[in-house]
């Protein structure tokens, strides 16, 4: 993970994770991932599913895995819902990447 964190350095985007897990869930979670990687991301609380549900990645009463792009407006501007983000950093990171240019645009 720590590795593919590094490739995310110099994207001009704020990145989150999301869940519905309780704060401090969230900050047990965010300990363990720093203590283990010597970073994180910060996490945002959506108990309610309300920003998943507008990312169109709600999955009955939890999210589905993958990662987003909202603009500054609150628009949905890309959603990739997968299972392997991760393992497949590299093309997570180049459609993030893609999709943020279009956006600059």
């Amino acid at each position: 993970m720590h590795e593919n964190l590094d490739k995310l350095n110099g994207v001009n985007a704020d990145i989150y994770i999301i869940s519905n897990d309780q704060p401090e869930n969230q900050l047990e979670l965010y300990t363990q991932l720093e203590s283990y990687y010597g970073k994180s991301l910060p996490f945002i609380s959506d108990e309610n599913l309300e920003l998943v549900s507008h990312m169109k990645m709600k999955n009955g009463d939890t999210a589905y895995r993958g990662y987003a792009i909202i603009d500054g407006e609150g628009t949905l501007v890309l959603n990739t819902i997968t299972d392997f983000w991760g393992e497949q950093a590299d093309k997570s990171i180049a459609e993030i990447k893609d999709g943020l240019e279009k956006l600059n645009k």
